[in-house]
């Protein structure tokens, strides 16, 4: 794989997104992160899953300047690529545990949102949904996922306010589980990772089923009108003007 590394010990996988400095993310990048967690939820020996980043950055989010490229058509189909892998993270048969090492921007805070626990290292990194900073909206998915974490009030501040939350303040939301340094994070989420694992496989899968179902029926029922809008308003005359003032370095 290209753009994510991947390591196996004992029960627990470790998937690492690893694209340039900030793992921006585009739609090579997406189709192997979704292909690789297909094939972690096949293997029998797997029973839980760390998702991270390399670097100083969980990831940024889309890479901008990239799809500033890509035609309405090509932008809409990279979209529901998207949004079909958050949602099979987020009913994801396997514990899915978020180390979150860096920033995570937008789409990234989005991956992380899809994770049954999240861990974020303290200090200067810091997360976000700030696409209405630049113009753009967001998906019901990505709504009704934030709605079920950190309750309807808390939702609203995160996603009108679109502010960069250090990892103190992300936990009074709500948003992460637990803070950690960026010397303990990973052995933090493999203890996290592990206690789920133990955890007996078709009782979790039956209780984390439940508890998302609901959520999920309720995207079913809006996301592509969703995706719809997010693409008009991003193809918008003040939005794509404000997406080309975004640099990002890869």
């Amino acid at each position: 794989m290209e753009f994510l590394n991947l390591s196996i010990t004992g029960m627990i996988a470790e998937a690492r997104l690893k694209r340039g400095k900030v793992n921006a993310l585009n739609e090579r990048m997406i189709e192997e992160v979704s292909d690789c967690f297909q094939r972690l939820a096949a293997d029998p020996d797997v029973r839980a899953v760390i998702f991270t980043g390399d670097g100083p950055f969980f990831s940024f989010g889309f890479d901008i300047p990239e799809f500033l490229n890509y035609s309405k058509e090509s932008f809409s189909r990279y979209v529901r690529k998207f949004s079909t892998l958050y949602i099979d993270l987020f009913t994801y048969p396997k514990p899915l545990v978020a180390a979150v090492n860096g920033h995570a921007i937008a789409g990234g805070c989005m991956l992380t949102l899809a994770c049954d626990y999240r861990i974020m290292v303290s200090g200067k990194a810091k997360i976000s949904l700030n696409e209405i900073t630049f113009g753009a909206s967001l998906f019901a998915g990505t709504i009704f996922m934030l709605e079920s974490i950190v309750g309807a009030r808390n939702a609203q501040t995160i996603m009108y306010d679109g502010a960069m939350y250090s990892a103190e303040t992300a936990l009074n939301l709500g948003l992460i589980d637990q803070i950690s340094s960026i010397e303990r994070l990973m052995q933090d989420a493999r203890d996290v990772a592990m206690r789920l694992a133990e955890k007996e496989a078709a009782a979790f899968r039956s209780i984390k089923s439940l508890l998302r179902t609901p959520v999920v029926e309720k995207i079913a029922a809006k996301e592509e009108a969703s995706i719809q809008e997010f693409v008009d308003i991003w193809y918008s005359e003040k939005t794509w003007s404000r997406l080309h003032n975004i640099q990002i370095r890869s």
